[in-house]
């Protein structure tokens, strides 16, 4: 079985050039890491909803870059049975701004920032570390996505 991939946009923004190529990807960093059988929608948005987002659901009155919201329920149809992990929504607007932060292009920032999702929606958390510019990651959660992400460097979303 593969992964069921949900993908959309902001009502109020349009599709980047890119946009069908996120689920191939997806799914190629679902089965690197081993992930079977889950259904995960993700948002792409701008600064203004995942601020929204950010604090409705986290108290933080400011965008980021990226939010995970874990679901954890089950069900079955006729393809089988699926855990339906949860959602993950990125924002647009942020993500050149982390790309020019990290010194790389903006499709090596949005599979970092997928990756990142995915993991938190299957159980993985940083704590307070993040991932910053010349340091290697310490936790087991951000050393699991540079892992991937290296395995992963020739995939390509934005083309």
């Amino acid at each position: 079985m593969a992964n069921r991939i949900l993908i959309s946009m902001y009502d109020e923004m349009e599709a980047p050039a890119w946009f069908d190529n996120v689920e191939a990807f997806v799914q190629t960093a679902m089965k690197a890491l081993k992930l079977d059988g889950e259904e995960i929608s993700i948002l792409l948005c701008n600064d203004e909803y995942i601020r929204e987002l950010n604090k409705s659901y986290r108290q933080i009155d400011s965008a980021t870059d990226v939010l995970s919201f874990e679901n954890d329920e089950e069900y079955e149809d006729e393809e089988g049975k699926w855990k339906c992990v949860g959602d993950i929504a990125i924002s647009l607007d942020t993500l050149p701004v982390n790309a020019d932060y990290f010194e790389v292009d903006a499709d090596s920032e949005l599979k970092r920032l997928l990756v990142h999702g995915i993991l938190h929606l299957n159980g993985y958390d940083h704590g307070e570390e993040h991932i910053e510019k010349g340091l290697e990651p310490e936790c087991e959660m951000l050393k699991l996505q540079e892992k991937t992400l290296a395995e992963l460097k020739d995939e390509k979303i934005i083309k």
